[in-house]
């Protein structure tokens, strides 16, 4: 009888890994269908810490990157996405995914990141300029960061540039506290000012934040208006939209909420702009503008933009990744000036002097 009931338990026991076996396998298949790639973490590992805030951030940032490259693919059916995969000596690595040459998209690019080790001297210094006490053991400072980023430009002048970007930061200090916070933001680059399409796209932004707190948007409206500024030119890159950085309260499951509301809104505050305009015909003198207007977003990109210099100033980071938010074409005119009251005017006047878009 003993034997009997042992034999019974184990074909149970068999039965019931069979099907949890089933079920892992079948799991597996499902986040590799919903993603670009396999995640950096690994799917077993991020199953495994499926409760911890990170893993959380990673599926995340992951989903947001596939639910975006689908959303543009959808648009641009002759071109295709090219993923790559990276991996960092250093710790973590990332997933590429760059369209280049399509018929609507020039160039559009959607990263994934997920990055350990290590913090640089020059970014701790970075860090600690912006107010941030971090206590090193023996010089060094463990850390994690991790985040979604894209930039995409179009083809045709009367579809805006857009950019935006989810990131998540966590440090150990020597005594073994983490300190942890969560960045970000989605911002919009005409080349023409159409009214129409910045007010859906700041009212979608605004939407994403109220369902947390009326304060928020007005408040990341200003410091993106604050933050996209080329001070050598002043004016901003764009027409704005929302940014926040060092967001660590109320609490880390509350930031977590209103980051994945923002990355929710970027495909509808953008993708119907795109539709609408991605026929729109355009002269020779406004593709010639929108190149212009290209140079400026490379100017900010590359002399002010903070996430472009921590990623230099972090050893082992990806160049191509980091230097994909550029245009494939752009270009610099002497003394270029538009005439007055013409439609390149009226956008110049706007990045001088920012609106209130949605009251």
């Amino acid at each position: 009888g003993a034997l009997g009931w042992l034999g019974l338990t184990l074909g149970l026991w068999r039965r019931q890994a069979a099907l949890a076996a089933a079920r892992d396998d079948e799991e597996e298949k499902e986040l590799r269908q919903r993603f670009m790639a396999p995640p950096v973490s690994g799917l077993r590992e991020l199953r495994r810490r499926r409760r911890e805030l990170r893993s959380r951030m990673e599926l995340l940032i992951m989903e947001t990157q596939a639910e975006v490259c689908r959303a543009l693919a959808a648009l641009d059916p002759g071109a295709s996405f090219a993923v790559d995969s990276w991996e960092r000596k250093e710790g973590g690595g990332g997933i590429s995914c760059v369209l280049q040459d399509g018929e609507v998209f020039e160039k559009a690019g959607v990263n994934v990141s997920v990055v350990s080790g290590l913090l640089s001297e020059e970014a701790a210094r970075q860090m600690r300029s912006r107010g941030k006490s971090l206590k090193a053991k023996d010089g060094k400072l463990p850390f994690c960061a991790m985040g979604v980023s894209s930039v995409i430009h179009p083809k045709n002048p009367h579809v805006p540039t857009m950019h935006f970007n989810y990131r998540y930061f966590e440090i150990e200090e020597a005594d073994g506290t983490k300190q942890w916070w969560f960045g970000g933001g989605t911002d919009l680059t005409p080349t023409y000012l159409n009214e129409e399409d910045a007010v859906h796209f700041h009212k979608t932004l605004k939407e994403a934040c109220d369902k947390h707190d009326l304060k928020l948007y007005p408040k990341y409206k200003k410091w993106c208006d604050d933050y996209f500024y080329i001070k050598h030119r002043g004016e901003r890159r764009g027409i704005g939209g929302i940014f926040f950085d060092d967001m660590d309260s109320p609490s880390k499951e509350e930031v977590f909420q209103f980051v994945k509301s923002c990355a929710k809104a970027v495909v509808p505050c953008y993708i119907p702009i795109v539709k609408k305009h991605c026929h729109d015909s355009f002269t020779p003198e406004e593709k010639l503008w929108q190149q212009l207007r290209r140079g400026r977003y490379v100017e900010f990109n590359l002399v002010y933009d903070r996430g472009t210099k921590f990623g230099l100033l972090t050893p082992g980071s990806r160049i191509e990744s980091i230097l994909m938010s550029l245009p494939l074409t752009a270009r610099w005119e002497y003394m270029h000036n538009p005439p007055e009251s013409s439609k390149e005017a009226e956008i110049l006047e706007v990045l001088r002097n920012p609106k209130d878009w949605v009251h």
